[in-house]
């Protein structure tokens, strides 16, 4: 059964950083696509960034030039290196993965597997 657990999130001041790590268990080869969302209090859940089996990445417009997506996949890990950080980036972030992206993004639960998700805070 596949896993991910997310951790790095916390509490930072506005132009801080954050890295969030997404360690992934119970497969055997590579997602073809892996991607971090968020949600915050009272809105709909947003694709932030993602990551495809050949490295390309896509990001939201919000976060380019912030936020970088990446994997060690000798690790089966994702990570997001967040700076720059402003008071609107505070969500709980999820990560996901998906061996049938859809749009090259991973699809839904429970057609792929998503984590639970570690808060970021981010205050002014």
């Amino acid at each position: 059964q596949v896993q991910l657990v997310e951790s790095g999130g916390g509490s930072v001041q506005s132009g801080g950083s954050l890295r969030l790590s997404c360690a992934a268990y119970g497969y055997s080869y590579t997602p073809a696509c892996m991607a971090w969302f968020r949600q915050a209090p009272g809105k709909e859940r947003e694709r932030v960034a993602c990551i495809r089996w050949d490295g390309d990445t896509t990001y939201t417009d919000s976060v380019k030039g912030r936020f970088t997506i990446s994997r060690d996949n000798p690790k089966n890990t994702l990570y997001l290196q967040m700076d720059s950080l402003k008071p609107e980036d505070t969500a709980m972030y999820v990560c996901a993965a998906d061996w049938n992206c859809d749009g090259g993004w991973p699809r839904q639960p429970p057609s792929a597997y998503w984590g639970q998700g570690t808060q970021v805070t981010v205050s002014s």
